[in-house]
């Protein structure tokens, strides 16, 4: 790399990280708002958000970016390096994106987002969508706009241009092919447990421990698998999620049911799946491309994979059970390990997506992909939304919702500007379960180890085939690599009826 690419190379870093200074203070303030903010403060906070994220997008689309970018990609020796390479590739898609949206739109969205997620929480509690409602149709439109300032493709829709943010590549068209087939086929697989001979016992999912005591658990099985709490913490707050500023201050949070120990076990292990991804990020980049996650899909399956294929596995449950009685309670020694690992793997279809089970959980999710597509393609209103919402929930699950607040209220999402978001969460699945089998193809005994409450082995292999690359591969050129194969649905239909069809005498 000559002088001058080097000179320019150092010139591009500096100008993402200092950037990153800025976006990861937003972030900071917006934890804050969800964990510790009195109500009170609400106004000005979203013009503290405002104000940052249209610096932040001011120095994304600057001229001075453009030709940092251009300096460095003109220099085949700078050009060479494979980790320069990706690095500038991805600095590029982010300004080509950013260029295209006016700083007053980027500021509008910020705002509007940071009030809506409050009137979000309040319609909830009140089970009023109608309340929500006008909120969210400001945010359809400014997310409209912003689709149309991206741009898609000629045969694509407006939804790509959003879902592209969130999973590069991905379109409705591409989702759509991916949930059309597994639909039938999870929803065969859930009438056969309807209609089988047995049922796993379901008690400890209705067994009382107050929430100091689940926290400690919580606390315990994080550390466990991997969180380290000397770079990150766990809160409380209404909607699990994982945040923070870069890999050395990562911040996530749960919430406690008294009556479900299981709720929060598994909330905090998929946050702390997501945890442990940013953990594992190299700090030397951070606030370049090659510093940050690939995708929200590769994401989620980190979460998913330790929520689900190490959370719900029986060997995890073997280390887990002597442990409880002394930390939640000796009333719990009356549970069976067959007790609990049924309990954690009980099919039931139900309201809420964040405590669905495995296997009716993408149910979930195809729910909301219909809803923002039709609402951002503009062939259903916002105020259509309860009605559609509960058709589908009927159609494809069995149920008669019998409120907003477990309707179409359920789910932060949309209150944050959120649409194309939805679909990453079943990709993350089926990229979780073909990562699973390859790392178990690779690691002999991987499983049996969680019994004995061996978990590094995996957080290693994940940390060393996803974490420390960042963006330098795309999501699905990721999978083939550490694969060996394009994703596939067969790996999560081998897990979920692997599992479920012995459970249920199936």
């Amino acid at each position: 790399m000559s002088a001058t690419a080097t000179s320019s190379f150092d010139a591009l870093v500096t100008h993402l990280q200092e950037t990153a200074l800025l976006s990861t203070s937003n972030a900071l303030l917006d934890w804050d708002q969800e964990t510790q903010m009195p109500a009170g403060g609400l106004e000005w906070r979203a013009r503290q958000q405002a104000l940052i994220a249209r610096m932040v997008h001011e120095r994304s689309s600057s001229i001075e970016r453009g030709d940092l970018i251009a300096a460095v990609e003109s220099d085949p020796a700078a050009m060479a390096d494979p980790q320069t390479a990706a690095l500038v590739r991805e600095a590029h898609r982010d300004y080509s994106k950013a260029t295209k949206l006016p700083a007053s739109l980027v500021e509008e969205m910020a705002k509007t987002s940071s009030m809506a997620k409050h009137e979000w929480a309040e319609a909830r509690a009140a089970s009023d969508f109608k309340r929500f409602a006008p909120w969210l149709e400001k945010l359809v439109g400014l997310l409209r706009a912003q689709a149309d300032c991206y741009g898609y493709a000629k045969d694509g829709e407006r939804w790509d241009a959003l879902a592209d943010l969130y999973e590069p590549g991905c379109t409705a068209k591409h989702v759509a092919g991916v949930f059309d087939p597994l639909r039938p086929r999870l929803q065969k697989l859930i009438s056969e447990i309807k209609s089988a001979p047995r049922k796993p016992a379901d008690g400890f999912n209705d067994f009382h421990v107050s929430v100091d005591r689940q926290e400690a658990l919580s606390r315990l099985v994080a550390e466990r698998i991997g969180f380290d709490f000397n770079r990150g913490r766990l809160d409380r707050s209404t909607h699990p999620f994982c945040g923070g500023t870069h890999c050395n201050d990562v911040r996530m949070t749960t919430r406690y049911n008294e009556r479900c120990v299981n709720d929060a076990l598994g909330s905090t292990m998929h946050e702390s799946g997501h945890a442990i991804y940013e953990q594992g990020l190299d700090f030397s980049r951070i606030g370049t491309p090659l510093g940050e996650s690939v995708s929200l899909g590769i994401h989620e399956s980190q979460s998913r994979m330790w929520e689900n294929q190490v959370g719900r596995s029986r060997a995890f449950w073997a280390w887990l059970a002597p442990q409880l009685p002394g930390i939640i309670g000796t009333d719990a020694s009356r549970f069976s390990l067959d007790d609990l690992y049924g309990a954690a793997n009980v099919v039931e279809p139900g309201f809420i997506r964040v405590e669905a089970d495995e296997a009716t959980y993408n149910l979930h999710v195809m729910v909301r992909f219909e809803i923002e597509r039709a609402v951002i393609g503009g062939s259903l209103e916002v105020a259509g939304i309860p009605s559609v919402w509960n058709r589908l929930y009927k159609d494809l699950l069995g149920l008669d919702v019998p409120d907003d607040r477990r309707g179409c209220l359920q789910d932060i999402h949309w209150s944050m500007g959120a649409m194309g978001y939805f679909p990453t969460y079943t990709l993350g699945n089926l990229y979780a379960s073909q990562l699973f089998e390859a790392a178990c193809e690779q690691m002999p005994g991987l499983v049996e180890g969680f019994g004995r409450g061996e978990f590094a082995g995996l957080r290693g292999w994940l940390n060393a085939n996803i974490h420390t690359h960042g963006r330098r591969y795309a999501p699905s050129e990721l999978v083939q690599r550490v694969t060996g194969k394009p994703l596939s649905a067969e790996p999560l239909m081998r897990h979920l009826e692997g599992k479920l069809r012995p459970l249920y005498g199936i």
